[in-house]
């Protein structure tokens, strides 16, 4: 019989992971529940929450290798997929493969809330190089801006250039 050596394993409660306010055009914030940083033997993938404030969206990205789920279970909004606008409700889910643009827009009156899980990772590396450091419970900053230099930021992580015509 072959057995195999057992791995990490841990639980994260809400609020425990390591989380990041993020600036317009999303507001609120990313929290980074299971990545390579928890133990370097995840790998694969990283999964956390992104929370996006009421009339705020991610802008239209895409990424080159990486494979993304979404689990959106809170809020109301929409996600444009290549162009496409769907509704986004509690329990919906995306797939965006390799080179799939998506952008997500909370047209409601309450945050919209999401699970993502990206594969192989790196997601939180965006978070933190963009985010600023977030504590459970304390009051949200006012909106902040992007740091200039984010398209470098998105090359060295996990984003792929979007055709400048289709961009913001």
């Amino acid at each position: 019989m072959e057995t195999t050596a057992k791995r990490a394993s841990f639980v994260v409660q809400p609020g425990e992971g390591e989380s990041y306010w993020q600036p317009v055009p999303a507001n609120g914030y990313a929290e980074v529940t299971v990545s390579k940083r928890n133990d370097p033997s995840v790998s694969g993938f990283s999964s956390g929450i992104q929370v996006i404030a009421p009339g705020s969206y991610i802008r239209e990205h895409q990424h080159g290798i990486e494979q993304e789920l979404l689990f959106f279970f809170e809020g109301k909004g929409t996600v444009v997929v290549n162009g496409v606008d769907h509704p986004v409700v509690p329990g919906t889910t995306v797939y965006a493969g390799p080179g799939n643009s998506h952008k997500i827009v909370n047209e409601g009156t309450t945050d919209l809330k999401m699970m993502w899980v990206l594969m192989p990772g790196g997601l939180e590396d965006f978070f933190q190089a963009i985010g600023r450091a977030r504590q459970p419970g304390e009051t949200p900053p006012a909106p902040f801006d992007r740091p200039v230099n984010v398209a470098e930021i998105e090359a060295e992580t996990v984003f792929a250039a979007l055709d400048k015509a289709k961009s913001e």
